[in-house]
């Protein structure tokens, strides 16, 4: 009988070993999941990139022409005078692109201003500029 109980008690450091070895799989499994959605969402924002060519300033409003020269398609979904949010229809530009961003503004002959363009991701440029006189 007492051999018996001396074999059962070896058991238990092999469980032990086996559910640590299961709890590390599963804790990395978690990790590299993470890790890939983290950089695949990097991978994308550090392909956005685009300029702002031209600002003009019309009768009631002020138009962007912006042009993509990232990697990646764009959608731009606000734009800010002065940091003041303008409601804006959202502009999209696949790669090579290049378009107009239009919004209603009151603007004041001679004045400066800071504009401000911003995708669906985040990327943002920004600039002042004068309004002609």
């Amino acid at each position: 009988m007492r051999t018996l109980l001396k074999n059962k008690r070896g058991i238990t450091p092999v469980l032990s070993s086996v559910l640590m070895m299961l709890i590390a799989v599963a804790g990395m499994s978690i990790a590299i999941t993470a890790t890939y959605v983290i950089t695949t969402n990097y991978h994308d924002i550090m392909g956005e990139r685009f300029i702002i060519e031209d600002v003009y300033f019309r009768t009631g409003g002020i138009s962007i022409y912006l042009r993509n020269t990232g990697k990646v398609a764009l959608r731009f979904v606000s734009a800010y005078v002065n940091n003041t949010a303008q409601t804006v229809a959202a502009l999209d530009l696949e790669v090579g692109t290049h378009g107009w961003l239009n919004y209603t503004y009151t603007w004041i002959a001679g004045r400066v201003y800071y504009l401000s363009v911003t995708t669906i991701r985040g990327t943002q440029v920004a600039d002042y500029y004068r309004a002609p006189s």
